[in-house]
């Protein structure tokens, strides 16, 4: 026993279990799958830092590598219980087989030999008879796979059109490329429209499959709203638009190849490579055994160990329900085991992974977004979400302190944790991460940084007993492939509907709402954009969620006169808490699976604990302190006088400041932890007078009403 404790316990952290329709291919399947990953993800690395391609080019094949391979990837719908060998295709389906075969077949021959005959100006059958069999064959196999569900994991026909077909597209856009970056949106022709089209349909219904159904009827949404414009009232009115000027308009840099895909290409994919080359190396393991060390003897270790870990992990992670799962699987067991309530497992790994999409320095992607939109250069954003994330983590974590001496919970034993001091030896394993900001730092370009921090990961995990030889390169690679092809579609769908909001001007029309609103209440105003953030949000990753947000709301804040950076993490907080506000919660949805708890009272109850980040946005908004803005002693009396106002904050909402409160000195602290996080001088006196008195009050109490009671915190 006494070996035990000495070498202590080294736990791991769970690969993100696939979809339940991503296929589980063997044979030459597999084979070919792994391959077309490996070279799509060197691809993009190559393209990144040796040899630059012409940027709509570089767009193209990467909205086009990204479908095809997704289509090979992910089935229609669920393979999940799907065993054996079924028949390839029924009879039933030859007749749509060999349709969408013929024109698929045709339209991709046109293609090919447009660009084997080398003509500058092809023949006018070559393009002008091939958009028509395209979108036929599209909807087609499109069609069979809604019709015809998997019936094994081999790769459907209609799978390997639809792949093929994504190719037809990107081979016209490619060839015809000068001209269209002339006349697109402007002056298209038939092929033009017929060519946008269907890689419109081919991008939506790989949405469909990655990302559920949510984002694709926002985007079927905004896409009506293009043609149904006339017949709208009010606000939402305008003069609509030809169908072939609105689809090849979509297929430019103003929409699907705009500063979405531009992020997707670039920062995501190299940043997702960065997370795989991680966790291949089994880095990210170590993240999360050092939170153990740190945390785990603490009361309600678990739940602490799950912030601290969720942190670190969702820094690399692009999607708040996949940081559930990858670290939720190992610490909402042990959450349950000490003591903490199914749903309240749940809910804590949820708040602190969606979390993770706000902590510097990577932030879930997100920060890429914005520094794309809105201009302001990589290093100054993270340098501004510095203290917005640790008051949400802080939060979080005295949530769950409180929660743990309210019900009188216990930590992890020694032997059950892994041992600090050999954890301190390994200390190396955070080099990639100080690697990383150290380059940002030094004014390495994001790109450059990225590559370091890749590299830096593959050069430590030769010091560790994980090391990575080739094929642990391959497999990271492959990782980073099928890990991005989510974040690939979404980001392509975001870009439609990114693309009419710009053609249609409905963004400036809700930034007069806005501008009217704020008339008569500002803080009304800020309230109004809340909600629509984390309406549009809702169901959305996270990419997406903040794309569409900015877009739509971003713009109006900015008008009313506050600050761009202010108004673009105002509506990117909103956008990530959207994964944990009820009724469409998917962070909370995925806990809340894990714990064999109710979804909804796991979004309810990691609402709750996520509270502080409905606050921190209005606490920016009048303190522009707390984003690393003026001088340095009001910065650090922001951001201090805010930590006491968020432990007043988790006080209140958990009934729990050093012994239970009645409702109205609950009702009380409440407000002093308004009035700290407000961010005025003599508001700041107040909340410190008004939580000193409380804490005093709190001594003086009975000892006895201050015992842990399970019963009041099952209430």
């Amino acid at each position: 026993m006494q070996d035990q404790k000495d070498s202590g316990v080294s736990v791991q952290v769970a690969d993100e279990p696939p979809p339940s329709n991503e296929r589980q291919l063997k044979g030459w399947q597999k084979l070919l799958l792994t391959v077309l990953c490996i070279g799509y993800a060197t691809f993009h690395l190559m393209v990144l830092n040796v040899f630059p391609i012409e940027t709509w080019s570089f767009r193209i094949m990467h909205v086009a590598g990204g479908l095809a391979i997704g289509y090979l990837m992910v089935a229609a719908w669920t393979t999940d219980g799907l065993d054996g060998d079924a028949i390839w295709i029924q009879p039933i389906e030859y007749v749509p087989f060999l349709a969408a075969l013929g024109l698929g077949g045709y339209s991709f021959f046109c293609i090919v030999y447009a660009f084997v005959a080398g003509e500058a100006m092809p023949a006018g059958w070559v393009f002008g008879t091939s958009g028509w069999p395209l979108v036929l064959s599209s909807i087609i196999a499109i069609g069979a796979g809604w019709l015809f569900k998997p019936r094994d994991h081999r790769i459907s026909w209609y799978d390997w059109l639809l792949a093929i077909n994504s190719l037809s597209v990107a081979g016209y856009l490619l060839f015809n490329l000068a001209a269209l970056q002339f006349r697109a949106g402007v002056m298209p022709t038939q092929s033009d429209f017929l060519f946008a089209l269907a890689g419109v349909l081919l991008i939506l219904e790989l949405t469909r499959r990655v990302a559920g159904l949510a984002l694709l009827v926002i985007a079927g949404i905004f896409i009506i709203y293009t043609f149904a414009g006339p017949y709208l009232p009010g606000i939402l009115n305008h003069d609509g638009y030809r169908m072939d000027r609105f689809f090849s308009y979509i297929y430019t840099d103003s929409g699907i190849l705009g500063p979405t895909t531009a992020v997707s290409s670039t920062y995501i994919i190299l940043f997702i490579a960065f997370g795989a080359f991680l966790q291949v190396s089994k880095v990210g393991d170590y993240f999360v055994n050092f939170a153990f060390a740190i945390a785990g003897r603490a009361r309600g270790g678990p739940a602490k160990v799950a912030v601290f870990a969720s942190g670190l992990m969702g820094m690399i992670n692009g999607t708040s329900a996949g940081n559930v799962v990858a670290t939720g699987s190992l610490t909402i067991p042990l959450m349950k085991k000490v003591g903490y309530r199914p749903q309240s497992a749940g809910a804590i790994e949820a708040a602190a992974s969606t979390g993770g999409q706000i902590m510097p320095p990577v932030m879930g992607a997100g920060a890429f977004i914005m520094a794309e939109i809105t201009g302001i250069p990589y290093t100054e954003l993270i340098v501004a979400a510095l203290i917005p994330a640790c008051l949400y983590f802080l939060s979080v974590f005295f949530m769950v302190d409180f929660e743990a001496a309210k019900m009188g919970m216990r930590g992890l034993r020694q032997d059950e944790l892994p041992v600090l001091s050999k954890l301190m030896k390994q200390i190396y394993l955070f080099l990639p991460i100080i690697i990383l900001i150290g380059a940002l730092y030094m004014g390495y370009s994001v790109i450059r940084a990225g590559t370091l921090g890749l590299m830096s990961a593959l050069v430590v995990s030769w010091l560790s007993p994980n090391r990575m030889g080739p094929r642990g390169v391959l497999l990271a690679l492959e990782a980073t492939t099928k890990m991005s092809v989510q974040l690939i579609a979404v980001c392509a769908c975001a870009g439609i509907i990114v693309g009419v909001i710009g053609l249609t001007g409905v963004g400036l029309r809700f930034s007069s709402v806005l501008l009217d609103i704020a008339d008569k209440s500002q803080l009304a105003a800020l309230f109004f954009a809340m909600v629509i953030s984390i309406v549009l949000g809702m169901g959305m990753p996270t990419t997406a969620a903040y794309a569409v947000a900015a877009s739509v709301v971003a713009p109006g804040l900015i008008q009313l006169g506050i600050p761009p950076l202010v108004a673009h993490f105002f509506v990117f907080y909103y956008a990530v808490m959207s994964a944990i506000t009820p009724p469409v919660a998917l962070a909370a949805y995925a806990g809340g699976a894990i714990a064999g708890a109710d979804p909804m009272k796991t979004s309810v109850t990691a609402f709750k604990l996520g509270l502080a980040a409905f606050i921190v946005p209005y606490m920016f908004f009048y303190s522009h302190g707390l984003l690393m803005e003026g001088e340095w002693h009001v910065i650090l009396r922001n951001a201090v006088t805010a930590c006491f106002g968020v432990y007043m904050l988790s006080g209140a909402v958990q009934n729990w400041f050093h012994g239970r409160l009645p409702m109205l000195l609950r009702v009380v602290l409440f407000v002093a932890a308004l009035m700290l996080i407000s961010g005025g001088f003599i508001t700041d006196i107040i909340g410190i007078i008004m939580g000193v008195a409380l804490f005093f009050w709190q001594k003086m109490r009975n000892p006895a009403e201050k015992a842990p009671l399970k019963a009041d915190a099952e209430a």
